[in-house]
């Protein structure tokens, strides 16, 4: 396979169209500025969009739309944890991984008990989850702890730390996809899941292990975001539910399921982020930001269904 033929390849081309059209409205100026916020802030994108890739790549109708309330239950119950202690950055970490855990069992009980469809169902159960963040919230804003707030906002050669970690995250689950029987199961999964169900793949642990990865990705990143930002705000996720979609669908990925793309979404986070950006040098509004993003995906849709049609 050529390079060209690569889905992958078009989102880093769109990502450096972007970017250079982004420059091109300050002539040129804080080019470095600019594709290090873009690594900060494309990171969280990414790190929600590998789990959500995950949750796509089972086939058709599979979409976890509790991502935004699984980040802000994670963040604001690991903050109220640590209570801006020194040395309870770990606590915290375990708090949050282990909400998203919780949220991912949730949800795949109720798809598998009651029969919900997966869009039904985290979309009832994001309605929950965002109740108990206000519940345990009550209007408090607490500081995460200053180590981990200088981490989170902190670089190490020359790159955001959160790009790292989105970067690790990234390599992890492009080996589980490529070199372990899991990735091939969920590959297969997605592909058929009847015929995968006949040749003795063990669909339903497969199905109940991509929820809850999607969810722990979701609560590492409400996590982060929360040090990253200061504090974790009762809509510090909202923004990540059509976020989580896109980079996705942009990245290449097969919204039919079956083939997934790692650095396809990476790409696709960039590509998103200076999107914004550059609106935001125009002053265009959320309205507009959200229209656009829409519209991008469902040319790309329309992109990819012509092409599986001609070939």
């Amino acid at each position: 396979m050529s390079v060209l033929s690569r889905p992958w390849l078009w989102s880093w081309l769109a990502a450096a169209a972007a970017f250079s059209l982004t420059l091109g409205l300050t002539s040129g100026r804080g080019a470095g500025e600019l594709g290090y916020a873009a690594l900060s802030f494309g990171a969280f994108a990414a790190i929600v969009g590998l789990g959500q890739m995950l949750v796509i790549t089972l086939g058709p109708g599979n979409v976890d739309l509790s991502i935004p309330a699984t980040m802000t239950l994670a963040a604001t119950l690991a903050l109220k944890a640590m209570g801006s202690d020194p040395g309870t950055a770990f606590l915290g970490l375990v708090i949050a991984l282990a909400v998203g855990f919780g949220t991912g069992v949730a949800n795949y009980a109720l798809i598998f008990l009651l029969r919900l469809p997966p869009i039904i169902a985290t979309l009832a159960a994001s309605l929950i989850y965002q109740s108990l963040a206000i519940w345990s919230n009550r209007g408090l804003r607490i500081k995460p702890p200053a180590g981990l707030a200088d981490f989170a906002t902190g670089r190490f050669l020359g790159l955001p730390n959160v790009a790292w970690v989105g970067l690790a995250l990234a390599i992890l689950v492009w080996i589980v996809l490529e070199r372990s029987v899991w990735g091939r199961w969920l590959l297969a999964t997605g592909q058929n899941l009847r015929v995968a169900r006949l040749a003795g793949v063990p669909v339903e642990l497969v199905r109940a292990s991509t929820y809850i990865s999607v969810a722990v990705f979701a609560s590492l990143a409400g996590y982060l975001l929360a040090s990253f930002s200061g504090g974790a705000a009762l809509n510090m996720g909202q923004e990540y539910l059509l976020m989580s979609i896109a980079v996705v669908v942009i990245g290449g990925s097969s919204i039919a399921g079956g083939n997934s793309n790692v650095p396809g979404v990476w790409g696709a986070a960039l590509f998103m982020f200076l999107v914004v950006s550059m609106l935001n040098s125009y002053g265009a509004g959320a309205g507009v930001r959200n229209v656009l993003t829409g519209t991008i995906i469902i040319a790309i849709v329309i992109a990819a269904s012509s092409r599986r049609a001609r070939t």
